[in-house]
């Protein structure tokens, strides 16, 4: 059972159950081996290290919520009413992880990078790209808004680091807080960042999508 493609699903589920949960840092390949129910053999088959791993659920991560991301910031509505929908799944997304077990999970992505900046260069860069790739998602739908007038901002790709960056900030504080209202001021914010000069129609609202575009924790 140990060199099958099941075992290597059952420890990057583990594994990213127990980094969303505890961190990177204080885990062993022996307890990811445990709670994944496979010998440490298995682990070493598929993955040379701890940060190897690490990748491959930041990859896998990305993956499902770079589709996430653009399903919700494309298709015909107006560009602000899609990046409004970005932020309402966000806490949609947020919202059905804390019913699931109790805790804002927060970003992955955010979480491994205030903990592993300075310690795992591997992981740094693949987190900055990810980061980069967030930004040009949102910078296109700045640079629509722009063109129809919507928005006061010259530099769209700025402004949409700026939208990227407080997106990351109140879902840290939804998880340091506990607390899905944290996410709230999301679609203020934004207004105020981007000079936005008219505003979209309600948005189209997640209800029965369980998967968040902010990480599929129940995922940022």
């Amino acid at each position: 059972m140990g060199r099958t493609s099941d075992a290597r699903r059952k420890i990057l589920d583990a594994a990213r159950s127990l980094i969303e949960g505890r961190g990177y840092a204080a885990l062993g390949v022996a307890e990811i081996c445990k709670a994944a129910g496979v010998p440490k053999g298995s682990f070493y088959y598929f993955f040379e290290s701890k940060e190897a791993l690490a990748l491959a659920v930041v990859d896998e991560h990305w993956a499902a919520q770079k589709g996430d991301w653009t399903r919700a910031l494309t298709g015909d509505a107006e560009p602000l009413r899609r990046l409004r929908r970005l932020f309402e799944e966000t806490e949609a997304g947020q919202l059905a992880g804390q019913r699931g077990c109790g805790t804002v999970a927060g970003c992955l992505f955010g979480n491994l990078a205030l903990e592993l900046s300075n310690q795992t260069e591997a992981v740094r860069g693949r987190l900055q790209e990810i980061f980069d790739a967030q930004v040009d998602l949102v910078a296109a739908v700045v640079d629509e808004a722009r063109e129809r007038g919507e928005v006061g901002v010259t530099d769209t790709r700025e402004a949409a680091r700026a939208v990227v960056a407080q997106l990351e900030g109140q879902v840290m504080f939804a998880k340091l807080y506990n607390s899905t209202g944290r996410l709230s001021p999301l679609w203020d914010n934004c207004r105020a960042l981007l000079g936005v000069t008219a505003e979209p129609g309600p948005g189209t609202g997640t209800q029965g999508r369980p998967a968040s575009v902010e990480g599929r924790a129940a995922s940022a």
